[in-house]
């Protein structure tokens, strides 16, 4: 599809071994995928019990009792063609980006973005339910919903190619990145998320901004030529960011907790009534 079309790079393709993590991250994915089919999952169109249960992040449960699912609903997918076309994108900008970044900063960045993702998405989920309960009529749409994919790791990544490509090219950097093609690629996703329903653009939002932040450390650490130590910082900055947002998010929810343990009552009753 043309929206995950690749950033154009003026170098012959290099080997497995040099980008064997983003390779790993499609096994995994892809893995875990099969696995869940093979335990009942639909293919197509798995069920909100089954992305419950497989760790999809739906805020009520993620902040009231299993925070983990901020990071284990980035290895969860909606079917088949949304696992196909994240692994896709990944491995266009992961492949890249691995060996320009280096691995473990690659690592970090894509955990991050990925983190940042969620936690974005359920501030925004708080911000809905503050205004659904000031409201006092129902609207489904400002329910929180559930939430899945690495699509916010993904996005993390196509948005520090694209800040660095904003810049004059390195002595050092190993590809030439097309900057124009970068800004188009991100600019239809964006446009995707805020033109069709289902889409969790809060999360790509949240993985750009983290992608960016980290992709500016990277190019200033190789620009001033101290890259181990700014990169360390950067990440660890980037892990405190992501922590104090997080407990931010707590102080928010202590507000409408009442209203999300109902919601988390019916969505049990809901998920066990098919089974009863």
């Amino acid at each position: 599809m043309p929206e995950y079309a690749p950033p154009k790079i003026h170098r012959n393709k290099t080997n497995l071994q040099l980008w064997w993590f983003t390779a790993l991250l499609i096994a995994i994915n892809v893995g875990l995928f099969a696995w869940q089919v093979l335990h009942g999952m639909d293919i197509t169109s798995p069920s909100t019990a089954d992305a419950i249960r497989w760790g999809a992040d739906y805020a009520p449960l993620s902040y009231l009792a299993e925070p983990i699912r901020l990071f284990t609903s980035m290895f969860f997918h909606f079917g088949l063609i949304h696992l196909a076309l994240n692994m896709w994108a990944l491995y266009i900008f992961g492949n890249i980006a691995e060996q320009m970044l280096g691995r473990y900063y690659y690592i970090g960045l894509y955990m991050l973005a990925g983190l940042s993702g969620s936690l974005l998405s359920g501030y925004m989920a708080i911000q809905d339910s503050y205004e659904l309960l000031q409201i006092g009529t129902a609207n489904p749409s400002l329910l929180p919903s559930v939430g899945a994919g690495a699509s916010s790791a993904v996005m993390g990544l196509g948005a520090a190619l694209t800040v660095i490509s904003l810049f004059p090219n390195l002595p050092s950097q190993r590809f030439l990145l097309d900057k124009k093609t970068l800004l188009m690629v991100m600019g239809i996703n964006l446009a995707m998320g805020f033109t069709i329903s289902g889409i969790n653009n809060a999360a790509h939002i949240g993985g750009m901004l983290m992608g960016g932040f980290l992709a500016l450390a990277w190019y200033w650490g190789e620009k001033i030529q101290r890259p181990r130590l700014i990169q360390l910082i950067a990440l660890i900055a980037g892990g405190m960011i992501c922590w104090v947002v997080y407990q931010y998010c707590l102080i928010k929810v202590a507000t409408i907790a009442p209203f999300w343990h109902e919601l988390l009552q019916w969505m049990t009753q809901s998920i066990q009534q098919p089974h009863a």
